[in-house]
C-alpha cells in the first residue's frame, strides 16, 4: 500500500505543473479533496483520494487583506475574531473576494475598540495598514455616535468642544453636534480609551452607549452588528 503524499505534490503530477503552481492554487482555494476544498499544500492525501482543481483556477500568491467588523457592544477583541466566518459575512460585500481560511488568521486590530463600545473595527493581515493606523493616528479623525442621558446648554456644548481636560491633559479641540435628543457626534483625532465617557460624564451626561462609525475616509455605513466585509481594493482611510 502506497503511503500518503502532499497534496501539493499530488496536484502537480495530475495536471501536470510546478511544485509551486500547485501550492499557489492550494493556497487560493482552488482545490478540493473528495470534494471538500483544502488550502494546505502540506495535507496528506491517500492514495485513491480525489484530487481535483476547480473551474476557474489561477495559480497567483495570496495578498494580506483588511477586513472591518461591526464589533457588537460588550464584546472584547479577541472575541470579536471569533465572530468571523461565512456566515457573519456581509451579503451587501461588494469586493468580489472569495472567502478563504488563511483570511481569517493573524488577524491584528491597529485601532481597538474598548470591550463596551460597539462600532467599526479594522482587522488586517496589511503591514501597510497597521503601519498607517498606528503612525496616522494622531492624524487621522474617527466619528463616534455617543447615546446620552441629559440636556447640555450652549455653554456646555461649546466645553465639549474645547475646554476639557483628560488625564491632566487638555484635550485637543474636536467636533461635537446633536444627531438626536438622545444622540451627540463626537468627530476627533487620537481619542484615548475612557476619553469620551470622562467628556460626558464632565458636563453632567450620562453615557448610555458608544458606537464608532468612521475612521478617516472609511465609513462603517450599513454594516449590521456582527457582521463583517472585506475592505475594498479602492477603499482608503
Amino acid at each position: 500500500m502506497s503511503d500518503p503524499v502532499r497534496l501539493s505534490k499530488r496536484l502537480a503530477e495530475l495536471l501536470p505543473c510546478s511544485r509551486r503552481e500547485a501550492e499557489l492554487y492550494i493556497e487560493g482555494g482552488w482545490v478540493s479533496v473528495d470534494g471538500q476544498t483544502v488550502e494546505e499544500p502540506q495535507f496528506k492525501v491517500q492514495p485513491g483520494q480525489d484530487v481535483v482543481l476547480l473551474p476557474g483556477a489561477r495559480a497567483e500568491s495570496q495578498p494580506p487583506l483588511t477586513l472591518i467588523l461591526h464589533k457588537p457592544a460588550g464584546v472584547s477583541v479577541e472575541q470579536a475574531q471569533a465572530l468571523l466566518g461565512a456566515a457573519t459575512r456581509s451579503t451587501d460585500d461588494a469586493s468580489g473576494q472569495r472567502l478563504l481560511k488563511r483570511h481569517l488568521q493573524r488577524l491584528s486590530t491597529p485601532l481597538a475598540l474598548e470591550n463596551s463600545a460597539s462600532g467599526l473595527l479594522v482587522m488586517t493581515q496589511n503591514w501597510g495598514v497597521i503601519r498607517k493606523l498606528t503612525d496616522d493616528f494622531s492624524k487621522i479623525e474617527q466619528e463616534y455616535i455617543v447615546e446620552v442621558d441629559g440636556s447640555l446648554s450652549e455653554e456646555q456644548l461649546k466645553r465639549l468642544q474645547f475646554g476639557l481636560s483628560y488625564r491632566g491633559r487638555p484635550l485637543t479641540p474636536c467636533k461635537v453636534s446633536w444627531q438626536s435628543e438622545t444622540r451627540l457626534r463626537f468627530a476627533l483625532k487620537a481619542p484615548q480609551p475612557g476619553q469620551l465617557q470622562h467628556m460626558c460624564q464632565a458636563v453632567g451626561l450620562q453615557v448610555q452607549g458608544i458606537r464608532r462609525i468612521r475612521i478617516g475616509r472609511l465609513a462603517m455605513a450599513k454594516l449590521p452588528a456582527g457582521q463583517w466585509r472585506y475592505l475594498g481594493a479602492h477603499e482608503r482611510f
